[in-house]
């Protein structure tokens, strides 16, 4: 059942968490089964380069799990769940196509992500992707919570900056505008926050000594949409059957935030 007052939050905030999205009980298996995948593994397929990490990094032995639903039919099925097709078509006002899965660890002591742009790394065209995140764990600000800063929902797509790399494990960042402050995004397991990708998101250090903030992420595109980024090829429609798309190119123009404060495109490239 779609909640209209949810809807129109999102429209006006950028984001939405729609709660118990998941039942306790499904997210259960989630947990369970990709601390397995974790364990068995050994980080090969799939999993974010945990090599490049120095061997006293929490997240060497938790690296991303990258496009999961491409081997792993758990990750697929959850992609292209029915409560996905809804709310999505009801945020975006058309039927999205399903580009990625991802699933993050955050173990105690494990770095943040800088604040960025989803459209950054995806470059949806035309249009933008819609982020769906799953509170895996209780999320909060002592174990690194989600930060999303409000109504930057129609920025164009930032510049990026360097990021402080002992706070996070990437090493880019946005800029966020002026008066403007990343907000706390409490959830329960099984919680969903939706936000498109222009929504400038990231977290801070997961400062916990004994709690995970686990989260499975889903990455969809509008239906618009003629380009995406090759990393995100195939994408799938929500009946699972992959759908031809161009493939975009790294670079392109992005936008600086003007002296009074408004954001300005400059073609820039990257």
């Amino acid at each position: 059942m779609i909640d209209s007052a949810l809807v129109e939050q999102f429209n006006t905030e950028g984001f939405v968490v729609v709660p118990a999205l998941f039942s306790a009980e499904e997210v259960g298996v989630f947990k369970a089964h990709f601390m397995a995948l974790n364990d068995e593994a050994g980080h090969g397929l799939g999993f974010d380069n945990p090599h490049l990490l120095p061997d006293d990094d929490p997240l060497k032995a938790y690296p991303r799990i990258i496009h999961s639903h491409r081997w792993d039919k758990l990750s697929l099925d959850w992609l292209l769940d029915e409560r996905f097709r809804a709310w999505t078509t009801a945020l975006l006002g058309a039927e999205p196509y399903a580009a990625q899965t991802m699933f993050y660890f955050k173990p105690p002591g494990a770095r943040g992500q800088a604040l960025h742009q989803d459209q950054t790394p995806l470059r949806v065209q035309p249009g933008t992707c819609l982020a769906a995140w799953m509170a895996v764990d209780a999320c909060d600000e002592d174990n690194g919570c989600l930060q999303i800063v409000p109504r930057t929902h129609d920025l164009p797509r930032l510049c990026p900056i360097e990021a402080d790399m002992t706070q996070s494990f990437s090493g880019n960042q946005v800029p966020i505008p002026p008066g403007s402050q990343p907000h706390p995004v409490i959830m329960q397991p099984g919680d969903v926050v939706f936000f498109n990708g222009q929504v400038i998101h990231g977290s801070f250090p997961n400062r916990s000594e004994t709690r995970f903030r686990r989260a499975l992420i889903a990455h969809y595109i509008v239906g618009e949409a003629e380009k995406v980024n090759e990393f995100y090829h195939p994408v799938l429609n929500f009946d699972g059957e992959e759908v031809d798309l161009l493939a975009n190119e790294d670079g392109g123009p992005c936008g600086v935030f003007a002296v009074e404060g408004e954001p300005a495109i400059e073609m820039i490239r990257q």
